[in-house]
């Protein structure tokens, strides 16, 4: 009978010890259009900015070309071999260069154990990406949401 207490009592610890390894959302998310400096964009141009990038707060994003706009956040548990983040980004219909329609972007997104904060964030760098309308962005680690926040492009 001891054994099997054994192996029951160490089953449950290791749950509860991959229980407590989940990410998860610690703090506030920010969210809005990243502050930039420079106003006249090209396209296919795009402006490298440090990671600590001023976030202006709002849910409603000019349609213009060089506007940036997403979330920042930070996440605790993290871990170099844990399951990485899916950002998903629900669009209104982006058209493509090849002429398709885009409803949703899908990207993997590795665990960065030492990174301070994460960032989910949208760029129109080409024309035919400023696309007024709903914009839904969430981030998953599996199955579980972490993150999500709407925006109106106009």
């Amino acid at each position: 009978m001891q054994p099997i207490r054994f192996a029951a009592m160490t089953a449950l610890l290791l749950a509860a010890g991959l229980a407590q390894a989940e990410v998860s959302v610690q703090g506030p998310v920010e969210y809005g259009v990243f502050v930039s400096q420079h106003k006249d964009f090209q396209p296919g141009e795009r402006v490298l900015a440090r990671s600590n990038q001023q976030i202006e707060q709002t849910r409603v994003i000019p349609a213009k070309l060089g506007t940036k706009f997403g979330m920042r956040y930070t996440l605790a548990g993290k871990t170099a071999n844990a399951e990485p983040l899916t950002l998903l980004y629900l669009t209104p219909g982006v058209i493509g260069a090849d002429g398709q329609r885009h409803d949703k972007f899908v990207v993997t997104q590795k665990l960065v154990a030492d990174a301070p904060e994460d960032v989910m964030a949208f760029e129109f760098s080409e024309r035919n990406e400023v696309v007024p309308g709903e914009w839904h962005f969430l981030v998953f680690q599996g199955d579980r949401k972490l993150a999500e926040q709407r925006f109106d492009v106009r």
